[in-house]
């Protein structure tokens, strides 16, 4: 069980093919979690423009299994070109998801853009699952999502041009998926039903909500920490695909052709396709594309 969609750090595999024509240059990120794995590649790659990024993450002290923490976060987000705001918090606790918020407007002037990233996974059975991690899981998930996007709308709303992205997946009613992991995927779907809702909500308002997901297996330590996941990962995408699909929605790099700007259940690779991107094969951990492990829900 782990909070965040995290991997170890954040590898470096081929040249990215996908070509960004905006940039998130002096916009302010909020994240949960973020300290490694996606939320840290989704981070760094907007470093890379000069934006503020806000983590809010648990690990504040070397965890024994997992690398990094949300300092050693920021200090890779500082080398590559972006200001950071550490903070040691869990999404779970009201009163530090609102020191958070305060802490981004205060710092950075306001805030731009917030990104759900932290989660919890566990695919036990329903007759399997302790309920501890159930609650983790509606605690995290959804309840986390819906509070630290509640609490930063009056900023997203001054921003103008304010932007929650999640990573949930889309709103996928095949029994499959529930009959699967019960637990996990009402924990998953809950963040996704956040996304329809604050899109509808705040459609006129200045807001745009959508949600990312990735169309394969991302290499992280939750799926390595599973059993057998050590294998696993080797047919699967780095996190760079992610870093690189978020920059795209929210940079409007693949907002072309008419598509809504709000209310979006993107995948990576529709993301990327629309931004320019034909060959996924760089992103690959080395599997061939027709080998890769297609993630769940899709």
């Amino acid at each position: 069980m782990t909070q965040g969609n995290d991997a170890s750090q954040v590898p470096q595999h081929g040249a990215s093919p996908y070509a960004a024509t905006g940039s998130l240059k002096g916009k302010t990120i909020i994240m949960s979690g973020g300290s490694r794995g996606i939320g840290l590649a989704i981070a760094t790659k907007a470093a890379r423009d000069g934006a503020n990024i806000v983590l809010l993450a648990k690990t504040g002290k070397p965890h024994p299994k997992l690398e990094g923490t949300v300092f050693t976060a920021a200090e890779q987000l500082v080398a590559a070109g972006g200001q950071a705001l550490p903070l040691v918090g869990d999404v779970r606790n009201d009163d530090d998801v609102a020191a958070a918020v305060s802490a981004a407007v205060e710092r950075f002037g306001g805030i731009d853009v917030v990104i759900n990233n932290a989660s919890a996974i566990d695919l036990s059975r329903t007759d399997a699952v302790d309920m501890k991690r159930y609650d983790l899981m509606q605690d995290i998930n959804v309840r986390g999502t819906f509070l630290l996007s509640k609490l930063a709308l009056p900023a997203l709303l001054d921003s103008g041009s304010g932007h929650i992205l999640t990573l949930s997946p889309p709103l996928n009613l095949d029994p499959k998926w529930a009959g699967m992991h019960l637990a996990y995927t009402m924990a998953k779907y809950g963040m996704s039903l956040t996304t329809l809702g604050l899109a509808e909500e705040f459609k006129d308002r200045g807001v745009s909500v959508n949600s990312l997901w990735p169309c394969t297996l991302i290499d992280t330590a939750a799926i390595r920490n599973m059993p057998g996941g050590g294998q696993m990962v080797k047919a699967a995408r780095g996190p760079e695909i992610m870093a690189d699909a978020a920059h795209a929605i929210l940079t409007g790099a693949n907002l072309s052709g008419g598509t809504k700007t709000t209310g979006n259940f993107h995948t990576d690779e529709d993301v990327l396709r629309a931004a320019g991107v034909d060959d996924f094969s760089p992103y690959s951990l080395g599997a061939p594309e027709d080998q890769l492990v297609r993630d769940i829900f899709l």
